[in-house]
């Protein structure tokens, strides 16, 4: 019975030290382009080793990273949400050519505002990463724009 105990133990012991994998952190900035006028920019600090997929992903391949921005009266988009060049190589995992981004990546969103209210625009980024020898399921994380 000790024996069983002390295994249980460990197991415990061993499940509660795992560790949980999130190579990627999520901040926001707000810039003032023109009176009416911000970006919204969304920095993907990414850990070494790790690749965050573009945007725009050929069918078939890694979850593209997505953005979707929650409408309120305050604000009109003006266009897609743009992004950094990033790496574009031929994957021998999915077999296509992929753009990914390591170590940061930055988009940004173009918004117009309707009143000079100050306000919060919510968004959700959707977005899968990969190492070379695995991928994580795709991640949503929240976010949060202060427009002063």
């Amino acid at each position: 019975m000790k024996k069983v105990t002390l295994l249980l133990l460990l197991l415990v012991s061993y499940l509660g030290n795992s560790q949980v994998l999130e190579p990627v952190k999520w901040s926001t900035q707000v810039e003032k382009t023109s009176d009416k006028e911000y970006q919204l920019i969304a920095i993907a600090t990414i850990d070494e080793n790790w690749h965050l997929y573009s945007q725009n992903v050929p069918e078939n391949g890694p979850i593209p990273t997505t953005f979707s921005f929650k409408s309120n009266a305050n604000y009109l988009k003006k266009g897609n949400t743009k992004e950094d060049a990033g790496h574009t190589i031929n994957d021998p995992i999915f077999g296509m050519e992929i753009k990914y981004f390591e170590n940061k990546a930055v988009f940004k969103q173009r918004i117009m505002l309707k009143n000079k209210a100050a306000f919060t625009v919510d968004a959700i980024v959707e977005f899968m990463v990969c190492d070379d020898s695995r991928c994580l399921p795709p991640t949503e994380v929240d976010l949060v724009f202060d427009i002063k």
